[in-house]
């Protein structure tokens, strides 16, 4: 966690991601710069854990709920039981204090995150053990989906889904970041996915900020998460639970 950067009286934003299996909680200024964070690794405790260490870390970064301008929360794409709370615990804390949220992709953040950590940059090797060139590289996401299967996440792409024995086409220049698959991806990209996730939290920030900043919020009864994997009777539209009885 860093320091308390607050005097307790200026405004700031809040971001908070359960997408991965490490949680993160942010905090900026409204034109979008990282000033705290803190991360854990939340196992299947998220609702046990969330609500109380945001208390924590507004407390410890000396912010006021009274100047929280905004709320900022990762849409996924991830589990179904962490994007769960994390979605009704931003949203529960919007409402409250009836400030504007906006959700971001998570994927969409984790390869911003990427693209400013600089790995993979132009003159590094490639997946391949090519050469990179002078070009910029383009980063590939790749997440678990349940125990075998993959998500591919592309810029200005839908995820899509790599089932279990599919290989990675890669276009040239493409570069992997690979986020909680241990022994399913090539270490190099599992480096790169760390480093990306170190940087998620500034890349919430300021994704959202701008965002807040161009009055684009998010409306609460229709923000949901993009899971990757989805119990029984729960709809991918809404987010809602369909029971047995209900009808129409």
């Amino acid at each position: 966690m860093t320091g308390s950067t607050h005097d307790g009286r200026r405004r700031a934003i809040l971001a908070i991601d359960t997408a991965t299996t490490q949680v993160v909680v942010a905090s900026g200024t409204p034109a979008g710069r990282i000033d705290g964070l803190t991360t854990w690794q939340a196992g299947y405790r998220h609702g046990e854990t969330l609500l109380p260490t945001i208390g924590r870390f507004l407390g410890e970064q000396n912010l006021r709920r009274s100047r929280l301008a905004g709320i900022v929360v990762g849409t996924g794409p991830g589990a179904f039981t962490g994007l769960r709370v994390g979605l009704a615990t931003a949203k529960g804390i919007a409402h409250g204090l009836g400030l504007p949220i906006v959700g971001v992709s998570t994927g969409e953040a984790l390869l911003a995150a990427a693209a400013a950590d600089g790995a993979g940059e132009p003159g590094s090797i490639g997946p391949a053990g090519e050469a990179i060139g002078d070009a910029a590289p383009r980063y590939v996401l790749l997440l678990p989906a349940g125990p075998s299967d993959r998500i591919v996440v592309r810029p200005g792409a839908a995820p899509a889904l790599l089932v279990a024995g599919s290989d990675l086409d890669l276009e040239p220049g493409e570069v992997v970041v690979a986020i909680d698959l241990d022994g399913r991806a090539d270490p190099a990209a599992l480096e790169r996915g760390e480093a990306a996730r170190d940087g998620l939290g500034a890349a919430l920030i300021e994704l959202g900020a701008g965002r807040l900043a161009s009055g684009d919020a998010d409306d609460l009864a229709r923000l949901v998460p993009e899971y990757v994997t989805l119990p029984r009777g729960v709809t991918a539209e809404t987010g809602a639970v369909s029971w047995s009885h209900d009808r129409g």
